[in-house]
């Protein structure tokens, strides 16, 4: 089973980039994030004709997810379960492939909207924590893999790349990401690559791409069995390289399932 997760930052504006990689890469699963568009907006026909069926949970001009994928898979979930009502935005999409539960995430910047907007932020990623805890008990190998919009230690960001007060950095955001880790899931890309620059996000602006000022904040968690099957775990840094890219690059994923 081979998944990636990308931010695109507009599925209309890198349709042609997505269309490129799934024929040079070929996974099984493409998660996509910051699609930016409601579901009948969204370039299906583009992606069926390589092969690929797609689920989406669109949102208009902002969010939204979608799930291109070669095997048949089953939606579980079009919206992250235990958030209060009205709380819900076009930020998860949950299916089963064969025996692999996939969670494709996009989670709030929480930069925006002042102390309330990081709230926000903070109650999503409680609501994911409980799925997580739900998942686990199920027993079933999962994913839960996207745009977690935190860097989780000071490896993951360049020097000067963010201030400590950034939502990306902030201890609360930090311990979001370590309770996912203490439920006993695995983060793919540090199992692999334990140490160095493995970054998958660079800002637009001030060259930060050219002087490699970047940030790690797509990840990939897995759950027990399947950190046992976790082959391989990559960014793909040179999509960042490509004319009028996203500023995220493709996180790939191996599984030995």
């Amino acid at each position: 089973m081979k998944l990636a997760t990308w931010n695109v930052n507009s599925i209309r504006a890198r349709a042609e980039h997505v269309a490129r990689w799934l024929e040079a890469e070929a996974p099984d699963l493409l998660l996509l994030q910051e699609i930016k568009c409601e579901a009948a907006a969204f370039p299906a026909e583009r992606f069926a004709g390589l092969g690929y069926r797609a689920e989406v949970v669109g949102q208009k001009s902002y969010n939204g997810v979608a799930i291109l994928s070669r095997p048949p898979v089953v939606v579980r979930a079009r919206a992250l379960p235990g958030l209060a009502e009205g709380a819900e935005q076009a930020r998860y999409l949950e299916v089963a492939a064969d025996r692999l539960v996939v969670g494709n995430l996009y989670a709030p910047n929480g930069n925006s909207g002042g102390e309330a907007g990081f709230a926000y932020k903070l109650a999503w990623l409680e609501a994911l924590a409980a799925r997580a805890a739900a998942l686990l008990a199920e027993d079933v190998p999962f994913v839960l893999a996207g745009d977690y919009n935190i860097c989780p230690a000071e490896a993951d960001l360049a020097a000067g790349a963010l201030g400590p007060e950034d939502a990306l950095v902030r201890p609360e955001s930090r311990s979001a990401f370590r309770r996912l880790l203490w439920l006993g899931l695995t983060d793919a890309v540090r199992a692999l690559h334990p140490g160095g620059r493995v970054f998958t996000f660079w800002d637009y602006q001030a060259r930060a791409f050219e002087r490699d000022l970047g940030l790690r904040i797509d990840h990939a968690l897995l759950s027990p069995a399947a950190a046992e099957a976790l082959r391989a775990a990559r960014p793909d840094r040179e999509e960042r390289a490509r004319e009028q890219p996203s500023d995220h690059v493709p996180v790939v994923v191996e599984l030995a399932l």
